[in-house]
């Protein structure tokens, strides 16, 4: 069966779950987390089990029976883990939380009426019922390769995060101002604590993402780029961009005003035409509904294309941070990988083997 061609497309249903989803996943995110220092924590791995059950409970009731497949061999492993047959684990921990980011991503596809292709949401079914199924000797090992099968990387173990980058040794005009517009983005970056370290995150995965696909992107233009690509945001009010929660449509159309702001700072400088582009044009999509010129894909520059890539990749990190790094790097790439019409293909593929690297490279 096609997956999703069981599912009753009832947006109250479906919304309803999500907020159910919503409830619940904080505590399970906390279990698991509580789980891989104490295994042997009977309390955690009892309510780890309730959470699970009701949310198929509530799945049954919704007629989502994408879900009700997905949690049952959940429910059959903290079974297995709760009888003390099978002892809880990192990787079985990292399952069960893939499993749960899969879920919340699936439904909120559904409710978006994107294809749940993307997701491999019939090979984690089918993986997660042989982990359920499995010897112990055999549990461990199998829920790797379901890991790997789903998200292309092995699990792995927390990575440390980037430093930020020193600034460029002052040495002739050019480089000064790049040092200038690094010393804004770290301005920028101190308006939230959320952002600490995001300018030596985003130069690091352009230059290694740049290298991958062949160096094919001037460099310093780049730099000057990615430094100033949100300072305009500091030119606005800060109700269009740190409040918390949904924007006003008022505060939207503000928001779509940085663009202009940062390229028009940069275009007086006179010699950062390329970067100019790319800062006016980093919010443009394939499809022309970007802004603020409405392009197409074939005419978005390259450097644009990739800052698109780098400024999603970052803000949905910043969105799931509270799950830790590997894990909100796990879901940033899916997403990513899931907007298959957000972003150009030919830069998403290098992007995503730097990715792997980073994330395999402490190995578990």
């Amino acid at each position: 069966m096609a997956q999703g061609a069981s599912i009753r497309r009832d947006d109250e249903g479906l919304g309803e779950y999500r907020d159910a989803l919503s409830d619940y996943v904080p505590q399970i995110e906390a279990d698991v987390a509580a789980l891989r220092k104490n295994p042997a924590d009977g309390e955690k791995i009892a309510r780890l089990f309730r959470a699970l059950h009701n949310l198929k409970g509530d799945a049954a009731l919704c007629r989502l029976d994408m879900a009700v497949r997905l949690i049952h061999p959940l429910e059959s492993l903290l079974d297995k883990v709760r009888s003390g047959k099978l002892r809880f684990s990192n990787v079985l921990g990292e399952a069960v939380l893939l499993a749960v980011d899969r879920l919340e991503m699936a439904v909120e596809a559904l409710l978006a009426g994107r294809s749940l292709e993307p997701l491999k949401l019939g090979v984690l079914t089918n993986e997660l019922v042989a982990v359920s199924r499995a010897t112990p000797a055999h549990a461990e090992n199998i829920a790797r390769k379901l890991i790997y099968q789903v998200t292309g990387f092995w699990p792995t173990a927390t990575p440390t995060p980037t430093a930020v980058m020193p600034a460029p040794e002052v040495m002739h005009d050019r480089a000064q101002q790049l040092a200038f517009f690094r010393t804004l983005a770290l301005q920028l970056e101190r308006r939230s604590p959320l952002f600490s370290g995001r300018t030596g995150r985003l130069i690091d995965l352009a230059h290694k993402t740049a290298r991958e696909a062949g160096d094919q992107l001037d460099m310093q233009q780049l730099d000057a780029a990615i430094y100033m690509h949100d300072i305009g945001m500091m030119f606005l009010p800060d109700s269009a961009w740190l409040k918390p929660g949904q924007l006003e449509p008022a505060d939207i159309e503000v928001l779509h005003k940085h663009p202009e702001y940062a390229a028009g700072l940069l275009e007086c400088m006179g010699i950062w035409g390329g970067a100019v582009e790319m800062v006016r044009q980093h919010h443009e999509l394939p499809d022309g509904t970007g802004y603020p010129a409405g392009l197409k894909l074939e005419h978005i520059c390259q450097g644009a294309r990739l800052i698109a890539i780098l400024d999603a990749f970052e803000a949905v990190m910043l969105k799931h941070a509270q799950r830790g790094h590997g894990r909100s790097m796990l879901r940033a790439i899916a997403e990513i990988n899931a907007c298959e019409d957000q972003f150009d293909r030919a830069w998403v593929e290098p992007f995503n083997r730097v990715v792997r690297r980073m994330i395999e490279s402490t190995p578990s």
